[in-house]
This record gives structure tokens, sequence and C-alpha cells, in this order.
């Protein structure tokens, strides 16, 4: 027997897609050429489909903005208020991707008409899209001071400088760079190529990859990657 509830509610699901440039975070946004607010900035994001789970929706909105479809994508929060949406009723499962901006299709980016853009320079985006992007950060930066995801925005090769680069971006602030080596280094998660950074024009870093088996170890397993980092004052 069906339920007796007819009011119809919309499902939409909005994606915050963080990207590294190797110098600051940034967001992938696109510049909507639809109504409502044509013209403006705004999440990517789309409705959920009949038979089709959020888990599957996230994916596939990932994978036709970006070409991408293994990237790190976890749900954080709903977002239900009334009027969020002007012309529906609508409630949005918000997700939060970390890409490596090297292996995104830009073919897929162009067609829809995004652009990455820093997230120190976020333009004012769509309905409650801003909190979005607030929420995720918050999410973003606790989750990787127990979890390394901050990884997944890097290319395969990387220095320790660079690595240091990223993890000050995603809590703008200054890390002390001995600690940060030693510390990273203990987490048995680097693997050393042998290899120099030769795209540097100062000092020549040594280029590590990252140990998957220990990554995904770490990930199922209960550590602290940098716990220090979650009393920080953000």
């Amino acid at each position: 027997m069906p339920y007796s509830h007819t009011h119809r509610v919309l499902v939409a699901l909005d994606c915050i897609i963080f990207g590294f440039d190797g110098e600051g975070l940034n967001l992938l946004l696109i510049k909507r050429n639809f109504e409502p607010e044509s013209g403006k900035w705004s999440l990517m994001g789309g409705f959920l489909n009949d038979g089709e789970s959020l888990e599957e929706a996230a994916h596939r909105i990932l994978y036709d903005l970006t070409g991408l479809d293994n990237n790190y994508l976890e749900q954080f929060q709903t977002f239900g208020a009334i009027g969020r949406d002007p012309v529906e009723r609508t409630i949005s499962v918000a997700y939060y991707s970390l890409v490596n901006i090297e292996d995104q299709d830009v073919n897929a980016i162009r067609s829809h008409n995004a652009s990455w853009i820093s997230l120190t320079k976020k333009p004012r985006l769509i309905f409650d899209h801003d909190l979005m992007v607030q929420e995720a950060l918050k999410r973003l930066r606790t989750k990787a001071a127990l979890n390394p995801i901050g990884f997944e925005l890097l290319p395969e090769k990387f220095t320790i400088p660079q690595l240091q680069k990223l993890y000050e971006a995603i809590y703008d602030t200054r890390l002390d760079r001995r600690n940060f080596s030693r510390k990273i280094l203990s987490t048995r998660l680097l693997v050393g190529t042998g290899e120099k950074d030769m795209s540097s024009q100062t000092k020549k870093g040594q280029l590590y990859t990252l140990d998957a088996h220990e990554y995904a170890r770490q990930q199922k397993g209960n550590y602290s990657f940098m716990p220090e980092l979650i009393m920080a004052d953000f």
C-alpha cells in the first residue's frame, strides 16, 4: 500500500570539488547558463534519478564534470532549509571531493562552463552554496588531520615542500618546515623515487610517491595523522 503523503520534495546532490594548484586550494565552479540564477556561479549538482543511490548519483555528477570516477568523495551534510531553492522544495545532500587537477578532463570541464577558482577569490555563489563550501572546508580540515586524505590532491610524484604547501593551504596557516618533514617521514607513507624535482628553479628536492598499501591501511585504522591541527584556531 503506498504512503498517503502526497507533497512532492525533490532530492538534489551538490558536490564541493577541491583541487590544489601547487600554491593554494581551488574550487571547481560552474557559471550557470540556465535559470534560475543564470549567469551566476554555483557548485556542480544534479537531481537524484529513479533507481539510483545517493553514492551512484554523486559519482555520476563528479564524472560528468571532471571525467574522473575514482576520486575521494565523501558525503558530509544535508541541507533542507525551506526556500533554499526558489523554484521548488528541494533537499540537497552535499558531498566533497578531492581531485588531482592534473588528471582532469579539460574538455568535460569546458563543456559545463566550469573553472577552477582559488578558494581565497571565490565569488558569491547561488542559494546556500557558500554555506556548503564553508561546511565542506570544516569537514576537510578535520578529516585531513585524522587521515592522510590530502595526498588525493597531489600528483603521483611530489616533494615534501610541495606536501607542506598543500597542508598550509588546507589550514591557511604556516607550518614549521623541520617539524613537518620529521612528522611526515615518520608516517611511513612516503616512498622515495630516487628522482629530483627538475622543475624547481632553486633546490632540486627529492621526489616521493605514496605507499598505496600503507595509505589504505591507515585509511581503515584509527590513526591520527596530524592531530595537533584539529586544535588549531581557524
